[in-house]
């Protein structure tokens, strides 16, 4: 997750990609990213802009973060839930997408009610936003030329009018922010009681508020920031598979591979001989 800070207005950002499950066998198209506008942080985590021309096609996988998306590509507007295990999708041809991460907060507020209800599931954007030039803002400002930063400025700035609608943000909203921020901070968390004590709230209460702001458990968002951590650990090449596993908090290696397998698809094992071979430093 991104810290909850912005520029006056949208701007280029480098995050740490722990969510995309990339390898030498799963290549990620160019993607370009961006941060909201200072006025929008509450609501807005980050926009990324894939771009791909391929001759076959591309399965893309991803450990979603604890956030609702909205996408609009040249083909489909959508509202998504939170995928509880690997979220995947096919690019094929020639294409583009514009997508906002929004922030644990903002689900909610554009959705109009528990976001719950579409847990690894997506409505029509079109059933959410009154005004269809939002999305037809968006595909005209991509479609001469969607490499080009202006064009994504400018499809950037109608999803911003849209959400800024949205605002201000709840005193839960703003609650549920901070203690996702929080956690992905503190690593060493892995109790619910912690993240519930953190909030200020009792264990009760905490479910209640991050079942209706992201649709799953606290035990699930707590297990969902350990495999980010567990992703960025193999993608960096850091340390073995039993010290990534003691690192993470595992009691051990095997009980590392049960979750990583039961959510990716492949062992810790597997996506690690996959990354890039990383050139020795001199």
């Amino acid at each position: 997750m991104t810290s909850r800070t912005g520029a006056s207005g949208p701007h280029r950002v480098d995050p740490i990609d722990r969510a995309h499950l990339t390898g030498v066998s799963r290549p990620s198209p160019p993607i370009h990213r961006y941060g909201p506008s200072e006025h929008l942080v509450d609501l807005v985590e980050r926009y990324w802009i894939p771009v791909w021309s391929l001759a076959e096609p591309s399965t893309q996988s991803t450990l979603q973060h604890p956030v609702c998306l909205v996408v609009v590509s040249d083909t489909y507007a959508r509202f998504y839930g939170v995928t509880r295990g690997r979220s995947s999708v096919t690019l094929e041809g020639d294409g583009w997408a514009v997508g906002t991460m929004l922030s644990p907060a903002a689900g909610r507020l554009v959705l109009g009610r528990s976001v719950a209800e579409v847990t690894d599931a997506w409505v029509e954007l079109g059933d959410l936003v009154a005004d269809p030039a939002v999305v037809a803002g968006v595909r005209s400002a991509m479609d001469d030329d969607p490499h080009d930063p202006a064009a994504h400025l400018a499809a950037i700035g109608h999803v911003e009018s849209w959400l800024a609608t949205h605002l201000p943000v709840d005193a839960p909203g703003l609650l549920v922010n901070r203690l996702v921020a929080w956690l992905g901070d503190h690593p060493e968390v892995t109790r619910v009681d912690e993240l519930a004590r953190e909030a200020g709230l009792s264990e009760r209460s905490l479910q209640r508020l991050v079942e209706q702001r992201i649709g799953l458990s606290p035990k699930w968002l707590l297990q969902r920031r350990r495999l980010h951590d567990a992703v960025e650990a193999l993608k960096a090449g850091r340390g073995t598979l039993a010290e990534v596993a003691a690192d993470l908090g595992y009691a051990d290696q095997a009980h590392f591979t049960h979750d990583f397998r039961t959510v990716t698809g492949m062992t810790p094992g597997e996506y690690l001989k996959d990354q890039p071979v990383r050139s020795p430093r001199g």
